[in-house]
């Protein structure tokens, strides 16, 4: 989960990000229609740009890595990180039996 609120909705992020690239060429830049469009939905030039970058990367339009295989190898990272630390409790309990083990003395 993020650490951040989105403030706006997927819907209203999706429609700035179309805005902007239907609009681009009424615009000298895509940038001028970032500032417009950001300017309409009240957020950030820059916020409504990472969006517009995103949604290329995702739809291989850009180069990058798309969210749904970012979010992939987080999981699989996190997943990663808990396997590795219930490895090495189940390392330490074992050692700590086992020299429980040899403590005891023997049975005759």
């Amino acid at each position: 989960m993020s650490k951040t609120t989105n403030k706006f909705s997927l819907e209203v992020r999706n429609r700035a990000v179309r805005l902007v690239l239907e609009n681009e060429s009424q615009h000298g830049s895509r940038w001028q229609a970032v500032m417009s469009i950001s300017a309409k939905i009240g957020c950030s030039a820059h916020t409504l740009n990472q969006w517009v970058k995103k949604a290329e990367v995702d739809s291989g339009k850009r180069t990058g890595i798309p969210a749904d295989v970012a979010d992939r190898l987080k999981a699989l990272e996190r997943e990663n990180r808990e396997l590795r630390l219930a490895n090495e409790i189940l390392r330490k309990a074992s050692a700590y039996f086992a020299m429980a083990e040899l403590d005891r003395p023997l049975k005759r």
